[in-house]
């Protein structure tokens, strides 16, 4: 079989990491990948937003199935394009990737289908968006509607805070396009946890829900980024969470459907596990990052992860099965000096020696005029370490993490804190008994 992934990044990398894994045999090539996935596919220079020419590869190499990593390629129409060229894609539709191409649609959807989430207001004037945040009260979260790389949501701990943050996105133009529209919602208290569903518009799997750290300092302080880290499995992701989850799940594609627009591919949904149940943060149209850097390691799932995106790109049933994992992964981002504001680009890296329980996937990576591999983005690197204990994978990602090497190399140190403080707390109940 032979399979074309669309994308360069992180994310991209774990996913021709995994199907590599699971099928030594399977034919990949990469659209414009990067030089870690270099070593397990064919990459072609062709951009993302190339869809013409990704299209002409897909017919030129007769592929199987094309699979779309990031969202720009999905808002810009890619599986619109491929379908009507009778070509196999996965994931959704440019009217489907609207749930998170425009936070505000999705809001909407979500109220109109009884979703549980944050209630909130949607503004593109400076005063009424201040009004809203106002009404809400402190602390308040403010949202550019559009996409803005992961980084475009605030959390305000005052009205000052919120109100200079609407002016960044409305008047500033910090995000661009993305933030003319602004969402302005109210602050929800609780952990956060990420789950991905394949879904063929009617038929849904579910993967094991993960916890990811998107604040760039140890702590949970500092601005949001795309993603520091992230790890699995986490402990309150119970079974009636899970139940909870379907159930959002269904409403959203049952929404989606009735609209017209059936939502194929995966869906990722971002929970916040509050003392009322789960309610949605956000959704997205493809897999997190660095999300499924943590759960490819540990993704144990029958029938195999590439026949479930297979049937769901050609609108075949899915099983009525789940995702399980074979054991606990952690995940550490190695960020560029400069991150997340201005990253630098061009510093030569060393990696370290992996052993049987790391592998670390390239995503801001590239190779200069010379061959050596450099920095050239952002999150350069997403250390990944499978262990039976959730505290034996933090040490482990940790460890590899700090062996890396460029100059002005960052990371944080607590990736999984929550859960380790958990396992801690069992562990000295346990003991005092």
């Amino acid at each position: 079989m032979r399979v074309l992934i669309v994308g360069g990044g992180g994310r991209e990398h774990a996913l021709a990491w995994k199907l590599r894994r699971d099928d030594p045999t399977l034919e990949l090539i990469a659209a414009p990948g990067n030089p870690g996935i270099a070593e397990l596919a064919e990459c072609v220079p062709i951009a993302v937003g190339d869809l013409a020419a990704l299209e002409q590869l897909a017919r030129e190499r007769t592929v199987d199935l094309t699979v779309v990593g990031p969202e720009a390629p999905l808002a810009a129409g890619i599986v619109d394009r491929f379908r009507a060229a009778g070509l196999p894609v996965f994931g959704p539709t440019r009217a489907a990737a609207e749930i998170e191409t425009s936070k505000a649609f999705a809001k909407h959807l979500m109220v109109e289908a009884g979703v549980p989430t944050a209630r909130a207001e949607i503004h593109t004037r400076v005063a009424d968006a201040r009004a809203a945040a106002r009404r809400f009260g402190a602390p308040v979260v403010v949202k550019a509607s559009g996409l803005a790389a992961g980084k475009g949501v605030i959390v305000c701990r005052s009205l000052d805070e919120a109100d200079r943050a609407i002016n960044d996105m409305l008047e500033g133009n910090r995000f661009g396009a993305a933030g003319a529209e602004v969402v302005v919602e109210e602050f929800m208290e609780g952990e956060e946890l990420s789950v991905f569903a394949i879904t063929n518009g009617t038929d849904f799997v579910l993967l094991p829900g993960l916890q990811d750290h998107k604040r760039l300092l140890d702590g949970d302080r500092g601005p949001n980024t795309g993603g520091m880290g992230a790890y699995l499995p986490v402990g309150l992701a119970t079974a009636d969470v899970e139940a909870e989850v379907s159930r959002i799940v269904r409403r959203t594609l049952d929404a989606l459907h009735a609209q017209g627009r059936p939502f194929t591919g995966l869906l990722y949904a971002g929970l916040m596990l509050t003392s009322d149940g789960a309610k949605v943060v956000e959704f997205n149209c493809r897999f997190g990052d660095p999300e499924t850097q943590a759960l490819m390691p540990v993704l144990d799932v029958d029938p195999p992860l590439l026949a479930l995106m297979s049937a769901a790109a050609r609108d075949e049933p899915l099983p009525r099965t789940a995702g399980r994992t074979s054991g606990a992964c952690i995940t550490t981002v190695v960020a560029a000096a400069g991150y997340p504001e201005a990253p630098r680009t061009g510093d030569p890296i060393t990696l370290p020696d992996t052993t049987s329980e790391t592998v670390i996937f390239q995503a801001g990576t590239a190779r200069d005029a010379a061959g050596r591999l450099v920095t050239a983005g952002g999150r350069v690197l997403a250390v990944s370490a499978v262990a039976p204990t959730i505290a034996d994978a933090h040490r482990a990602s940790l460890r590899a993490a700090e062996r890396v090497r460029f100059a002005g190399s960052h990371h944080r140190s607590d990736i999984g804190w929550r859960e380790l403080a958990r396992h801690a707390s069992v562990d000295a109940g346990a003991a005092g008994d």
